[in-house]
């Protein structure tokens, strides 16, 4: 059957179904297109209308969206920040046992949050957004790491005086390596956050630490403004900033109206 011969009804059953979900929808069904191929010249017209509405196959180009549709919802980038979000509060709560070691646990977290951002789409700026957001993520993971104790010392951290104890000798990568320790009021003795190169000439004195007083992190020799970290802390607060609004931009502009699609697709259609 050549294109002359074919009628209106087979026209219409070789739309995609919501093409003619679309078509009935606007007034434009099966009935109304018999009525206007009745007219004088009227099977170009019902042509015209129904090619809006014709699946045709389209050439993938770089950037548009791959896999399901869903990947252009907000559920995908919504794990996406669950997943990093998680990781940085595991990391920072690692900090608690494992100090500046955390950094593994938010790395392994972060296979999680790459399985997340691989899931997500790549057009519209998807694929910019994408990797931004997997770029704070580490970001925040490296300040929290080695930055956590330093500011919940600023924060909650008692200043006491101590007494400096002898110092621990530890091999590291071939290294001997000197660890500063204290002595504090109740006894104990820890090692300090960070070292000073002149703690191992001071064993005895008496000096100012910035202690935990929930015994969770190291003591800090010296005194609160002594402690630093405000850089990394201005950094960390940044990348959390764009660890939130990356996501939530892929959303807005993922919802935006698509400017590179067929009329038909816009309109009901549905490409192949």
């Amino acid at each position: 059957m050549n294109e002359e011969e074919e009628s209106v009804d087979d026209l219409f059953a070789r739309l995609p179904e919501d093409g003619r979900r679309t078509l009935e929808q606007i007034g434009m069904g099966l009935p109304e297109l018999r009525r206007m191929a009745a007219r004088d010249g009227g099977m170009r017209q019902v042509r015209g209308v129904l090619s809006e509405f014709t699946t045709e196959p389209r050439t993938r180009r770089p950037g548009d969206d791959e896999g399901p549709a869903e990947r252009t919802a907000v559920r995908p980038w919504s794990l996406l920040s669950v997943a990093a979000v998680t990781g940085v509060v595991l990391t920072g709560l690692s900090t608690l046992a494992l100090h500046e070691t955390a950094l593994l646990v938010g790395a392994v977290c972060g296979l999680g949050v790459l399985f997340a951002a691989f899931r997500t789409r790549e057009s519209r700026g998807g694929l910019a957004l994408r990797w931004i957001t997997v770029a704070a993520y580490a970001v925040l993971v490296i300040a929290g790491s080695f930055g956590t104790q330093q500011w919940y010392l600023r924060l909650r951290g008692v200043e006491q005086p101590v007494t400096i104890a002898e110092p621990l000798h530890q091999w590291t990568h071939g290294t001997r390596e000197t660890y500063c320790r204290v002595r504090l009021r109740d006894g104990s003795v820890r090692r300090v956050l960070g070292n000073r190169e002149n703690c191992a000439d001071r064993v005895g004195l008496k000096d100012t630490a910035v202690v935990d007083p929930a015994g969770h992190y190291r003591p800090f020799l010296g005194t609160k403004p002594e402690i630093g970290g405000t850089a990394g802390g201005i950094v960390a607060l940044g990348a959390a900033v764009v660890l939130i609004l990356a996501p939530a931009s892929a959303v807005a502009l993922g919802r935006g109206p698509r400017t590179n699609q067929p009329r038909g697709e816009r309109t009901g259609g549905r490409a192949a």
